[in-house]
């Protein structure tokens, strides 16, 4: 069955994930929430796939929740509960494959949060990025008051929540909330560049790596230190490990096949 608010599509090795919903500025609705998550569950059972691009059609990335602006207490139950649905956006933060944010244009409010769950982020130049929540009275629901500090840092993180004001790309790249910033025409070509760098890799370490900072930063550092170990011992006995040790003595390019 066809996505209604997202587009999905493969170009081997690649996976894209685009909102659609350019009109309401690609806002997130229950049935967008609902897409977002089986086409992250489509990446993770495609073995072609090794990385995935989430990008949006027309000038802004993601502007926050569908009626988040109304003021109305339907609207605010409604925004409460879509949140709630999200889990602070977790099925594309537990996604397996590697995933990058190519951010066009403005990224506020659940739009931000939804890029925090990604692994990387590329923005253009005119983009813009913030938490307004407080300025209405509310509380960022989707994971942004726990990600943006782990990502930037508690002083430049409460800075965005606390005041409501939202960044450019340039300072958003000085605080380490982006990965790179280009010119808005250089962006597709930018994220496509990296994407096929990382889909070179050996796919299997590229998965476990991720998995050792993203589940080690939350560990005590002996323990994240275990954990690298295990998954260093579990790569070794993979066909891809030797693989990669015959390139090497061959001096040619490696011939992953994640297995």
């Amino acid at each position: 069955m066809p996505f209604r608010t997202i587009r999905y599509e493969t170009r081997d090795p690649v996976g894209y994930l685009t909102l659609a919903r350019p009109t309401h500025g690609n806002r997130i609705d229950e049935t967008m929430l609902y897409e977002l998550a089986e086409a992250c569950e489509k990446a993770n059972d495609d073995a072609e796939v090794r990385v995935v691009i989430v990008q949006a059609q027309g000038d802004a990335f993601c502007l926050g929740w569908d009626g988040a602006d109304n003021r109305n207490e339907k609207a605010n139950q409604s925004r409460f509960r879509l949140a709630k649905q999200a889990d602070s956006f977790n099925f594309l933060a537990e996604t397996t494959k590697p995933t990058i944010a190519v951010i066009q244009g403005d990224a506020m409010s659940a739009g931000l949060e939804l890029a925090l769950a990604c692994d990387l982020r590329i923005a253009s130049s005119s983009a813009r990025f913030g938490l307004p929540e407080v300025g209405q009275g509310l509380l960022s629901m989707g994971g942004g008051t726990q990600r943006l500090p782990r990502l930037v840092g508690r002083a430049k993180a409460l800075e965005m929540i606390l005041t409501a004001e939202p960044i450019d790309a340039d300072e958003a790249y000085r605080c380490g909330l982006v990965n790179r910033v280009v010119l808005h025409d250089q962006l597709l070509a930018e994220a496509d560049s990296l994407a096929g760098r990382v889909a070179e890799r050996g796919s299997i370490a590229v998965q476990y790596a991720k998995d050792a900072v993203t589940r080690g930063l939350d560990m005590p550092l002996d323990q994240a230190l275990r954990l690298e170990t295990e998954l260093t011992i579990i790569l070794q006995t993979t066909e891809d490990r030797a693989e990669g040790v015959r390139a090497f003595l061959e001096k040619r390019k490696p011939r992953f096949r994640g297995r």
